[in-house]
């Protein structure tokens, strides 16, 4: 092995990665702090921020964004300036501990991967620390409110975007209650700051049906011209989008490999030009056309 490369190796062997994940407003970041503390984490990748001991350390905020699909973008780390500047500093402070927060398990990956950290070692969902009521609440606030939380103390966004600084809360958080712990019960006042994105004002922006139809075909083109599309189905939900795409392809067509090729070819190049996700392409053969020659003779 390369004497550089092993030494680049090395920085990251002992990183322990965790991840936080939960739908969009369901109240990870509110809750990302005292989830940090109970792993000894010391570092939190939130919305395209590195935050280590309540500080704003690197990155930029995708609470900035006047678009949701800005805000998508830098979330997921797309710009390469802002990727590498944020992986330079964990690679100079080396951070033992770090929480990856996203809204899917398929979300913190590629955001692990594009920060040159190893895979989540541990995955928390919301549900695990949240009770049923208390994530209605919190979807209720963002999707009537706007209202999104920033885990750091007010000063640390009244400096660096003061622009959507909207207020701060003080709350006492039970890790008795959090974790389900019995015995010992303790808990502590942590601050958090509330802002308001200009894309929360205007409600979410998203990509037309119409448009993601068109770069579907276009790219189903583009990996095989002889395949056929019947029919485009697109569903979303905050986590991202799920496509069906039925389809006729010809006689002899090794299928397996096909269809694996096709959603690969799709996930990658549509989430490549967009920066949204899609969390799963479904393939659907609705028939397999005969050879030219069967066909003549009826």
């Amino acid at each position: 092995m390369d004497s550089r490369l092993e030494k680049f190796l090395q920085l990251f062997q002992h990183n322990q990665v965790y991840a936080l994940v939960g739908e969009s407003g369901t109240g990870k970041s509110f809750r990302s702090k005292l989830l940090a503390e109970e792993y000894g984490i010391h570092a939190i990748i939130d919305d395209g921020l590195l935050i280590q001991d309540d500080k704003i350390v690197a990155g930029r905020s995708a609470k900035r964004e006047k678009t949701y699909m800005g805000a998508v973008r830098v979330a997921l780390f797309d710009d390469k300036e802002h990727r590498d500047s944020v992986a330079k500093i964990l690679r100079k402070t080396h951070i033992k501990k770090i929480l990856i927060l996203g809204t899917s398990e398929k979300m913190v990956m590629k955001i692990a991967m594009r920060l040159q950290l190893p895979q989540p070692q541990k995955i928390i969902h919301i549900e695990d620390i949240a009770t049923q009521e208390e994530i209605e609440k919190a979807v209720k606030s963002r999707q009537i409110e706007g209202k999104h939380v920033i885990p750091v103390p007010s000063i640390e966004v009244k400096k660096n975007y003061p622009q959507i600084f909207s207020d701060s809360m003080r709350d006492f958080f039970s890790k008795n209650k959090l974790f389900n712990k019995k015995k010992n019960p303790d808990g502590k006042m942590i601050e958090k700051s509330i802002v308001q994105p200009e894309f929360s004002k205007k409600g979410r922006i998203e990509i037309s049906e119409a448009a993601l139809t068109q770069m579907v075909m276009h790219c189903v083109n583009e990996c095989d011209p002889d395949v056929k599309i019947k029919k485009i189905t697109i569903k979303t939900d905050s986590r991202g989008y799920r496509l069906i795409v039925m389809i006729d392809v010809p006689f002899g067509t090794q299928l397996t490999g096909k269809v694996h090729k096709l959603q690969q070819y799709i996930i990658d190049k549509i989430e490549s030009f967009t920066g949204i996700l899609i969390e799963e392409v479904s393939i659907v053969i609705d028939k397999i056309s005969k050879p030219a020659e069967s066909r003549s003779r009826f």
